[in-house]
């Protein structure tokens, strides 16, 4: 049977068919949806204007920012390489590029052509000026013919080099043709300079700096690359750009253009970027037409497409079948021949896509991109792309045999020789017919590339670039696994180093002082270390070293030559100079059974021990009494923590009284600090302070007394709200916290206890350490009314002249010098001394350790005011806590 005797005749239309099917009804509903489809142009076209407007003066304000963020970050290395010159006149061509590789000037700063020192030369000048020759240049290739080159010879460069000089700030010079580049836009830059002075402190007047000057630091750069990279994205695909210097010369003032200022008719934004003594005016104006129209013409397109779609619905329903069949016959007759549909889709894919005859292995097909990437192979043999011709010879050999060889990492060889990696499937198809091998290939090089980088930045520091704690506890891991077993192994050495005050530095002069201080410390250890040494940064201001085949010997002398290496560096940042040491603790792994933690926490020990014994030197682990000292240390600090939390934590108080009786009867209490256990035993402090004061504990102890003492003031002493004074101890970590002050005085408000009825008592040993810090807490606490007592004087052997910059009430005399009043002469003369001077001043005096009536009488002789000691009141406990169990005992 004929195939169209199939085709059923189709349905004579009904009257309501016809209607909807038919040309007016089709016009009808056209009409109402282009009236439908302008209505709702109109309100997109008013919206699409108002966010046009928003977004051109935001992208004018980023650029106005980001144009300036280049000529901030060149100020910034200059800076850095001029805090350098204050550290080490003395530089050298290879020198001054290892410092700009360490600075990594070139990442920081777009655009950047070459960092240049000129040494200044009064002798050498041209036209009666003094000369400014280049000097060293990093880097060096390429800016060989600034070597030599006089700034003299160039008034306007000299000008601004002496404004720089003058202010300690950075110049900008006008856009100029650079020396290193052929002429038009692309050559053109400017020059970022600051001056450099002799080593020392930086000068702070216009004097030492014209006396101190040596020469000048610069950055040139190129315009064109720097302000590209700082616009690129939404500012550049938006908006037009134009940029010139205000106090240029005509006809030199143009620092950067995407094209002209247009005359008139544009919406213009104007900005003003000031830097270095130049003011830039930045122009822009959209690239096309302001308004974004996208969603205007999507409107507008799928409205008539869709007004237009349903009117030829109505029109098209008798056809719809006959012109689906229709459509799928041409669809079929397009993509018919196979090949010819294989390269179609093959051209557009993002891979690299071959077609070898499996007959002879000869490439008959390379899609665009391996085209591009690989050049003519077409006839070549698919073996000949793998580096590796055996993994080639595999691969083909897998495919031929019926299996598959998918996503193999593979070096390809491009047409040029270039080798890159690339993840490869390689498998038979046939096409019309005959055999052939299909390799699909993705380029994975920047992958890997990634991959590696992710990897090294896992295992470095970012800073440094040296391996991070987690990298250098592997890589000792694996020296211990070595070392496994094996009679034979070499020893090695872990030393642990850990910087001196290094927090003063941050404190003082700021996390950028402390990371450049790092950049050099690191410069300087490597020069001292051998091949095979592994330097790593654990964090902070500490380093670890894994010295391998040394003796005990040998790596005390490494540990020490580290140690002068850093003592010797001379660090300068800006008006200050500091000088920097480090403690190091060593360790030797010479037998089995050493674990990494066990490694770690003797090399920590022995560095605390190199700080304890006065800092700055080298101590070896060993287990001696120290050792189990600190090991003790470690178990009443996890105990005080457990205290902390339990509130195990009690007071006792010991009166303070007066030798001469006080009419008003007052009553003056000290806090003593004690810990009870779980079992009821009670510690005194002499036990546990110093684990506290170890591990960092003691803010924490000091907050809790002080808030306990506070919120419970009336219930301290028998006299309940009479009492006069109330004296608490402070410890020297609390008075390095900058929130102890102001902790102190809200807890005051908070229980509303009179300021001063409080007493701080500071030892002198903590108060000359921090004299500065010291003060500052001082004096905001007696302004707020409480009163400070300098306890322990004496036992620092300190000067009496700290007693004029101590603004104190109380001078607690140190109980050594009483306890032998009545039998050394040298104590009595300086109880005499303390408590004469101390009247002086109108501080009263306490003497500490009173335990006899003689000691009373000669007190009273020598006029102290206030004794404290057993024979006057043994401490007793705060009312709040008086023990419910008469079995306590204190140990």
């Amino acid at each position: 049977m004929p195939f169209q005797d199939h085709i059923q005749a189709a349905p004579e239309a009904s009257p309501g068919d016809r209607l909807r099917a038919s040309p007016a009804w089709a016009l009808l509903v056209l009409v109402v949806g282009l009236l439908f489809t302008a209505e709702l142009a109109r309100r997109e076209w008013r919206a699409a204007q108002h966010r046009a407007e928003v977004m051109q003066q935001s992208l004018a304000d980023a650029a106005q920012a980001r144009a300036q963020a280049p000529l901030d970050a060149a100020a910034q290395a200059l800076r850095a390489m001029q805090t350098v010159f204050l550290s080490n006149d003395h530089m050298d061509q290879a020198l001054f590029a290892q410092y700009q590789a360490n600075l990594r000037t070139r990442e920081r700063v777009p655009g950047l052509v070459a960092v240049v020192f000129a040494r200044r030369d009064p002798a050498a000048g041209a036209r009666g000026h003094v000369g400014y020759r280049y000097e060293f240049a990093a880097p060096l290739r390429g800016n060989e013919m600034l070597v030599g080159l006089d700034i003299a010879t160039q008034p306007r460069n000299l000008v601004a080099l002496h404004r720089a000089r003058d202010a300690d700030a950075p110049s900008i010079s006008a856009p100029f043709p650079l020396l290193q580049f052929s002429g038009g836009a692309a050559a053109r830059g400017v020059t970022v300079r600051l001056p450099v002075y002799s080593r020392g402190p930086s000068p702070l007047t216009l004097e030492q700096r014209r006396a101190r000057e040596i020469g000048a630091l610069a950055i040139s750069l190129r315009l064109e690359p720097m302000l590209r990279q700082a616009l690129q994205g939404q500012i550049l695909d938006h908006l037009h750009v134009h940029i010139r210097d205000l106090g240029a010369e005509p006809g030199q003032d143009e620092v950067f253009a995407t094209a002209p200022v247009p005359a008139a008719g544009a919406a213009l934004q104007v900005r003003r970027v000031d830097f270095g003594g130049r003011r830039w005016e930045l122009t822009t104006w959209p690239r096309s037409a302001a308004v974004d129209t996208a969603r205007l013409h999507l409107i507008v397109a799928t409205g008539i497409a869709i007004s237009v779609l349903l009117s030829l619905l109505l029109l098209s329903q008798a056809t719809t079948h006959r012109r689906a069949v229709e459509l799928g016959r041409r669809m079929y007759a397009r993509f018919g021949e196979s090949e010819a549909r294989f390269r179609v889709l093959n051209e557009l894919l993002p891979a690299l896509v071959l077609l070898a005859d499996a007959r002879d292995g000869r490439i008959a097909y390379a899609n665009q991109v391996a085209r591009e990437r690989l050049g003519r192979v077409a006839g070549t043999p698919l073996v000949s792309l793998f580096a590796n011709p055996l993994l080639g010879g595999q691969a083909m050999a897998e495919a031929t045999t019926g299996g598959t060889w998918a996503s193999q990492e593979a070096l390809v060889l491009a047409a040029d020789g270039e080798a890159f990696w690339a993840s490869a499937s390689l498998a038979q198809v046939e096409v019309d017919g005959a055999p052939y091998l299909l390799m699909v290939a993705s380029d994975t090089s920047e992958q890997r590339e990634l991959t590696e980088r992710l990897r090294y930045q896992a295992a470095h520091d970012g800073l440094t670039e040296l391996c991070n704690r987690r990298e250098f506890e592997r890589r000792l891991q694996e020296a211990l696994e070595l070392r496994q077993g094996r009679a034979d192994a070499a020893p090695f050495a872990l030393l642990y180093i850990d910087l001196d005050q290094f927090k003063l530095i941050n404190d003082v002069s700021g996390h950028m002082a402390g990371d450049q201080l790092l950049v050099q410390l690191v410069h300087a250890m490597r020069a001292r270390l051998r091949p095979g040494d592994l330097l790593a940064r654990l964090g902070g201001d500490e380093f670890g070293l894994l010295a391998f085949d040394v003796d005990a010997t040998q790596a005390l002398a490494l540990a020490e030559g580290l140690r002068q290496c850093i003592e010797g560096v001379m660090f300068v940042w800006q008006e200050r100079t500091y000088a920097v040491s480090a403690s190091i603790g060593m360790v030797m792994v010479d037998r089995d059974g050493c674990t990494l933690k066990d490694l770690l926490a003797w090399a920590d020990s022995a560095c605390y021990q190199a700080k304890e014994s006065g800092r700055n030197r080298v101590c070896a682990y060993r287990e001696d009494e120290d050792t189990s000292r600190r090991r003790s240390e470690m178990e009443w600090a996890n105990r005080l923590r457990w205290a902390l939390e339990q509130d195990r934590l009690l007071l006792d108080y010991q009166e303070v009284v007066p030798l001469v009786p006080a009419p008003d009867g007052a009553i003056h209490i000290e806090l003593l600090l004690r810990l009870r256990e779980e079992d009821g035993t009670v510690f005194l402090p002499g036990a546990f302070i110093p684990a506290a004061e170890r591990y960092g504990l003691m803010p924490l102890v000091d907050r809790w007394v002080i808030r306990t003492a506070l919120s419970n003031f009336a219930r301290l002493h028998p006299c309940g709200d009479a009492l006069r004074t109330c004296a608490i101890n402070l410890s020297g970590a609390s008075i390095e916290d900058e929130g102890l002050a102001d902790f102190i005085l809200d807890t005051i408000e908070e229980f509303e206890v009179p300021a001063a009825r409080i007493c701080l008592e500071i030892t002198e040993t903590v108060a000359v350490r921090n004299l500065l810090r010291v003060v500052r807490v001082i004096e905001r606490l007696r302004a707020a009314g409480c009163r400070i007592a300098l306890d322990d004087f004496g036992a620092g052997m300190s000067s009496f002249g700290y007693l004029k910059n101590l603004p104190v009430d109380v001078i607690k005399i140190d109980g050594s010098f009483v306890r032998d009043l009545g039998s050394d002469p040298m104590s009595r003369a300086i109880v005499n001394a303390v408590a004469q001077i101390g009247h002086q001043r109108g501080l009263k005096v306490v003497a500490e350790w009173v335990d006899g009536e003689h000691t009373l009488a000669v007190l009273r002789e020598l006029g102290v005011d206030y004794g404290q000691g057993f024979v006057l009141h043994r401490p007793q406990r705060v009312l709040f806590q008086r023990p419910d169990d008469p079995r306590r005992r204190v140990a």
